[in-house]
């Protein structure tokens, strides 16, 4: 069973934030106006990496490193993902992964959205054009460029891809959770439009290794059995509880072992950490 990467980026990138707190019987007020978004926790320059971990037989295996980074360009921002494992675990299972979204700097929604997918032998180009007006993607997929076939999906108002989704929900409002509250929300991949639902469980000290102990808004996603996640399988997220809303640590069994994500490095923030105990 191979383990990737690219597994812990799509945890991180699906699960990481909570949107506005509602009761456990309906998420219909979870956003009020879901299309637009003020940008209130990130700015240019925000740089997060992220240390991944494989466990096998109890043994954390240090795997590889994922980095974010967010740069203005005009009245757009560019957004990146960049996966890739460490030189040690390359023999084991090789990884070079490269995301970018363009996302309009009022609503934070996507423009244009491009994936290139490097995992062992296991090859991957995506590129997305976003007609948020028309309700409508324009996908261009395929094991590489020149394979790539071009298609246009039906989509709903406001939808997100695999990286815009953790930027937009940062920004949403957080200070009437209450333990059960929920957020429902749909992303595009792979030609597909997935539901995705997340609850919030409750607030708690968490201590972040080589960081410190924050005070975390503790989430739970519903994960999808497959050829990942087994029945049963239960993912836990920490996400900073201030107005970053910054993931700090992901902990999620797959199919064979588990995976963690612990925020390693950060830089160029727009607020400071302010529930970090010292």
């Amino acid at each position: 069973m191979r383990v990737s990467i690219i597994i812990i980026l799509s945890i991180a990138l699906l699960t990481l934030t909570l949107g506005k707190g509602t009761s456990s019987v309906s998420s219909i007020d979870a956003i009020d106006n879901p299309c637009k978004n003020t940008n209130t926790s990130f700015i240019s320059g925000e740089k997060l990496i992220y240390k991944l971990y494989y466990n096998w037989k109890f043994v954390w295996i240090p795997a590889g490193e994922i980095t974010f980074e967010v740069q203005s360009i005009g009245d757009k921002y560019q957004m990146t993902g960049i996966g890739k494992s460490y030189s040690s675990y390359d023999n084991f299972f090789r990884v070079r992964d490269y995301y970018e979204v363009i996302v309009d700097t009022m609503s934070l929604s996507p423009i244009s959205f491009v994936r290139h997918i490097e995992e062992g032998n296991y090859r991957k180009f995506d590129s997305l054009y976003f007609d948020q007006s028309s309700n409508l993607v324009h996908s261009f997929n395929g094991k590489n460029k020149a394979t790539a076939k071009t298609e246009s999906y039906e989509i709903d108002p406001c939808m997100m891809d695999l990286i815009s989704v953790f930027y937009k929900l940062r920004n949403t409002d957080t200070e009437n959770y209450k333990p059960g509250s929920f957020l429902d929300f749909n992303m595009f991949l792979d030609r597909e439009i997935y539901p995705i639902h997340v609850v919030y469980e409750k607030n708690e000290n968490k201590k972040i290794k080589d960081l410190g102990t924050y005070n975390c808004l503790k989430i739970r996603p519903e994960l999808i059995v497959g050829n990942i996640f087994k029945e049963g399988d239960v993912m836990n997220v920490w996400v900073s509880n201030d107005k970053n809303k910054i993931p700090l640590m992901i902990e999620s069994p797959i199919s064979v072992g588990s995976v963690k994500g612990v925020l390693k490095n950060y830089s160029g923030l727009r607020h400071p950490f302010l529930n970090a105990k010292k």
